[in-house]
């Protein structure tokens, strides 16, 4: 039974990522465009009391920007939909692959060449200027300083 388990789980860990199932009800988890484009007729069109259309006029106006709204999306998504697609697949792509192989090693190298300069650069401190600044520190010691009001 055990063993089963340990399988089932390990099918599931190795499961490719490219076919995982995806949610066709929820279509942004993350709420990515929560607030971007969530545009309806009322947020675009709207008659201020007194000055109202007809009621046939502003429910076929209502009737006509949704539906509108709604095919025109549907199309402009079906034609450009899969070539967008390549398109920013590509390039998160080019992203992740300048990423893995220019930045993270150019940062790593930096980081390792740095390491060897900030010793000397220790060194140098440590040797010239710590014995200057503590004998500067010796003579300011017997420094004192006294405020008087004088009126």
């Amino acid at each position: 039974m055990a063993e089963q388990q340990s399988e089932l789980e390990e099918r599931i860990i190795t499961k490719d990522q490219h076919t995982k199932e995806i949610d066709l009800v929820n279509r942004d988890p993350k709420h990515i465009n929560e607030d971007v484009v969530k545009v309806d007729f009322e947020d675009v069109i709207a008659e201020p009391v007194g000055t109202y259309s007809f009621d046939g006029v502003w429910k076929t106006s209502y009737t006509t920007f949704t539906v509108s709204k709604y095919w025109c999306y549907r199309l402009l998504s079906a034609v450009l939909g899969i070539p967008l697609a390549v398109l920013w697949g590509f390039l998160f792509a080019l992203i992740s692959f300048c990423h893995i192989w220019a930045v993270v090693p150019c940062i790593k190298s930096y980081l390792i060449e740095i390491q060897c300069v900030s010793r000397i650069y220790s060194l140098c401190i440590h040797t010239f200027c710590d014995p200057l600044f503590e004998a500067l520190s010796k003579i300011c010691t017997n420094i004192r300083v006294a405020v008087r009001k004088e009126i």
